[in-house]
C-alpha cells in the first residue's frame, strides 16, 4: 500500500495549542500520532510525508524514523529543518514529486496549489501546511493529520469507492 500524511509536528510543544490538538504534553501527542502511523502503515508500505515533520532537536528526527513502520518519502515543509531533511531513514527527499497511484496521477507538495499540473485531466493533488482549515478545490485533499484523524490516508480514503491495488 502507499499511504500519504503531513504536519505531524513530532516533538513540537507549539502545535498543541495552536492547532487545539486534544493532548496534555507533547509526549502524549507523539505517543498517539506514533501508534496510529504504526497501526496504519506496514513496515513494507510506502508513506509520503507531505512536510512538516519533527522539531529541530539534533538526531531526533532520526531516531522517530527508526521507530516508524514503512519505506518513508519526504516532501520538504515550511518547518522541516535540516535536521529533518538530512536525517538518515528517507528513501527519498524533494520538494515536489509526481507519482501515479492505480492509474491516478497525484501532484505532492507540502502546499496546496490553486492550478496545477493535469488538473483539466483528473490529477489530484495532496498537500500539507493547511492543517485541516482551507476550504477544498475539487480534486484537491489536505493529507495533513489534523484534516485525517490524525493518521496516514490511502489514495482509497482519500477517494470514496476507489479500490487500493497497490
Amino acid at each position: 500500500m502507499i499511504y500519504f500524511t503531513s504536519d505531524t509536528h513530532f516533538g513540537e510543544p507549539r502545535v498543541l495549542s495552536i492547532d487545539r490538538r486534544p493532548f496534555r504534553n507533547v509526549a502524549e501527542h507523539d505517543a498517539v500520532l506514533i501508534a496510529n502511523w504504526n497501526e496504519t502503515v506496514a513496515p513494507e508500505d510506502d508513506i509520503w510525508h507531505l512536510g512538516d515533520f519533527a522539531s529541530n532537536t539534533i538526531g531526533f528526527a532520526g531516531e522517530l524514523l527508526a521507530r516508524l513502520n514503512g519505506r518513508k518519502h519526504l516532501i520538504v515543509g515550511n518547518n522541516d529543518p535540516p535536521g529533518t531533511v538530512e536525517a538518515s531513514g528517507w528513501q527519498s527527499i524533494q520538494h515536489y514529486a509526481e507519482l501515479t497511484v492505480d492509474g491516478q496521477l497525484l501532484i505532492l507538495c507540502h502546499y496546496p496549489f490553486r492550478t496545477w499540473k493535469q488538473m483539466g485531466k483528473r490529477s489530484l493533488n495532496l498537500h500539507g501546511h493547511s492543517h485541516g482549515r482551507l476550504k477544498p478545490m475539487p480534486r484537491q485533499f489536505d493529507v495533513g493529520v489534523d484534516a485525517r484523524g490524525l493518521r496516514p490516508v490511502s489514495l482509497a480514503d482519500l477517494l470514496p469507492g476507489a479500490r487500493a491495488k497497490s
